[in-house]
């Protein structure tokens, strides 16, 4: 008889019983325990539910105060999250900031703004059709990469606007054995705006320990004519020093097109596919619109880059000049890097404040 845990899901194995345990957080059961939702009294709904009373959607999502932190989940382990929806007005996208501890950590494992999290970093909704983050109308935000920890697991969202935001949100879970040899999920956010003129923009740097890097999200603003993506993605591993091990061929390549994502003729080819895509393109409007903003992103679900002490990931922000040269940009550049390693990890650089965070 086979042990199943319930996590590594697939077609193959999805016929497979387990003792694993399902459990849910929403703002209807705020733990998560058995037998505990729509118990609410109070909340968002109750003014619409007077006439039918607690069970009928009194608690359907929280209102976080300006400049707070709340506290979305506090899961008691072993387990693994297993999918996240959250859904939220556009204006917060980057306003409100993710974080997520494992098994107790001081710092975070993850911390970067909600929309850059789904893949919508221009906070202006567009459509995700991917294996690990699907993003459907009109906003709803969901994550699909598996969050194992062993003792405990803590979600917080940061608000840091000078208003009120409502978010609704539901975290599935699962309660479950985890292996010695399971990896704990990490997203690191990182902006250059402008990035230096002949610099590279710096996706990951500082990772140390043993893991491996599974995706790549990056809102590109681009302030100058042109095509502005010729640069390459390098990946330095395990002590690579001015040369990587890994390096691509181009930007666009790297997240799945060719060829400037030009088609048909004269437009960009907007694509959502399971492990990559062009998702956005904002364009100017002659009026108030101004620089050219997209949305791209890479998952290496089926061709992780493995470390076994340190990793860096970088990429360069290349266009052209006269002569048929290269011309380094200074463009806008924001990413999410998503990798899984042992724990414990480096401490993430300081997180910038609102303003810097800021869409503008």
């Amino acid at each position: 008889m086979i042990n199943f845990n319930g996590i590594g899901l697939s077609l193959g194995n999805l016929p497979l019983l387990s003792n694993a345990k399902t459990r849910s957080i929403s703002a209807e059961n705020f733990t998560g325990e058995k037998g505990k939702g729509g118990m609410a009294t109070e909340g968002t709904g109750k003014e619409c539910a007077r006439d039918l009373g607690q069970g009928w959607k009194i608690s359907p999502s929280i209102n976080i105060p300006e400049k707070s932190v709340f506290t979305l989940a506090d899961i008691e382990g072993p387990g693994a999250i297993q999918h996240i929806w959250m859904t939220c007005f556009p204006d917060a996208w980057r306003s409100l900031v993710l974080r997520m501890y494992w098994d107790g950590e001081e710092y975070p494992s993850v911390e970067t703004p909600y929309g850059d999290f789904f893949c919508n970093g221009w906070c202006e909704r567009s459509n995700v059709n991917s294996l690990a983050v699907a993003v459907n109308p009109a906003g709803g935000m969901n994550s699909y990469w598996t969050m194992p920890f062993k003792k405990s697991a803590k979600i917080t969202i940061e608000n840091l606007k000078d208003k009120p935001v409502t978010l609704f949100y539901q975290i599935d879970y699962t309660l479950t054995d985890i292996p010695d040899n399971v990896g704990y999920f990490h997203a690191q956010w990182r902006r250059d705006n402008p990035l230096k003129y002949k610099e590279v923009h710096t996706i990951l740097d500082g990772v140390k320990g043993q893991g491996h890097y599974v995706g790549t999200y990056i809102a590109w603003g681009v302030n100058n004519n042109g095509w502005w993506g010729e640069g390459e993605v390098k990946f330095y591993l395990d002590g690579d020093k001015e040369f990587p091990t890994i390096c691509g061929t181009g930007t666009e390549d790297y997240f799945g097109g060719a060829w400037n994502f030009e088609f048909p003729p004269g437009q960009y080819g907007v694509f959502s596919s399971l492990y990559s895509g062009l998702s956005q393109v904002i364009k100017p409007d002659g009026l108030y619109r101004t620089q050219q903003r997209f949305g791209m992103y890479r998952w290496h679900i089926m061709d992780p880059i493995r470390f076994e002490s340190d990793l860096r990931v970088t990429i360069q922000a290349l266009g052209w000049r006269s002569g048929g040269r290269y011309l380094p940009l200074q463009d806008d550049i924001a990413s999410v890097g998503f990798w899984y390693q042992k724990e414990p990890h480096n401490p993430f650089p300081p997180f910038p404040d609102a303003d810097y965070l800021e869409v503008i």
